[in-house]
């Protein structure tokens, strides 16, 4: 149980198998109430009491438990401070067609996204604004990475995501589903500000969100129906990619639930 699952660490390895590793007690917690998504459980020997509920938990899913020293499973982990638990899931994400529902109004798609942490963290904005879905780009980080896993703090198990879906796919599929597609640039002449203002800001919208380094390939900002610039107030030059991205969709979210009430 132990060797596979140090496989896992391997994006060829997670590929093959249709399993990666999540890890922590939110995480572990999350993916067990997910329903049918935990294939094992593995705990450090130090972390056997601390972590009681979960193996109960895990024992009546029908998941195996195995402790192990806690040496070994420090090889499963890069975390300084590891909480000693996490468990071997079976693959979550769905066909773009899944993820783009009937009733979708806000979905983001990430466009060669590389850094894991930024991932994460959209994945967990998303899931925090409400969003419908999340797609992910062929050329992004793999959505299974260890440190993608852990920063959508269990947010992974939570809503519809797609992978390896291209842009040209996923603009067409939204827009068959009645959603804009709208594209974060900062250079834009368009603003979140004026959306809100014409009322664009309540309707149905795909935000596409591009690299952390370049934003959007000029080929790829020529799919959208709108680029979309974040005013900054203050002397920052720009905010970080996952901060845009709970600003974009907290906004968009907070109009749409208005809209609704009215």
């Amino acid at each position: 149980m132990l060797r596979s699952a140090r496989r896992l660490l391997r994006r060829k390895d997670r590929l093959e198998t249709g399993e990666f590793l999540a890890e922590g007690r939110q995480a572990v917690s999350e993916a067990l109430s997910a329903g049918d998504t935990v294939r094992r459980l593995l705990v450090s020997t130090t972390a056997v009491d601390t972590h009681q509920d979960l193996l109960n938990l895990a024992v009546r899913a029908g998941a195996p438990v195995a402790s192990v020293p806690d040496r070994a499973f420090g090889e499963l982990t890069d975390t300084v401070s590891t909480q000693g638990i996490l468990a071997v899931c079976r693959a979550v994400d769905v066909p773009v067609a899944e993820a783009l529902g009937p009733d979708a109004r806000l979905v983001v798609f990430c466009d060669q996204v590389r850094d894991p942490g930024n991932l994460g963290t959209v994945i967990r904005c998303a899931d925090a604004f409400g969003a419908d879905a999340v797609l992910i780009s062929p050329d992004a980080v793999d959505l299974y990475n260890p440190k993608t896993v852990r920063a959508s703090t269990g947010s992974i198990f939570h809503l519809p995501i797609a992978v390896g879906v291209e842009l040209t796919e996923a603009a067409a599929a939204a827009r068959a589903a009645g959603l804009a597609v709208l594209g974060a640039d900062g250079a834009a002449d368009c603003s979140v500000d004026d959306l809100a203002t014409s009322g664009e800001l309540a309707a149905p919208m795909m935000w596409v969100l591009g690299n952390e380094a370049w934003g959007l390939t000029a080929d790829h900002a020529a799919l959208l129906d709108r680029s979309v610039a974040l005013p900054l107030y203050g002397r920052a030059e720009s905010l970080n990619l996952s901060t845009a991205a709970a600003v974009l969709l907290y906004a968009s979210a907070t109009a749409q639930r208005a809209a609704a009430r009215d």
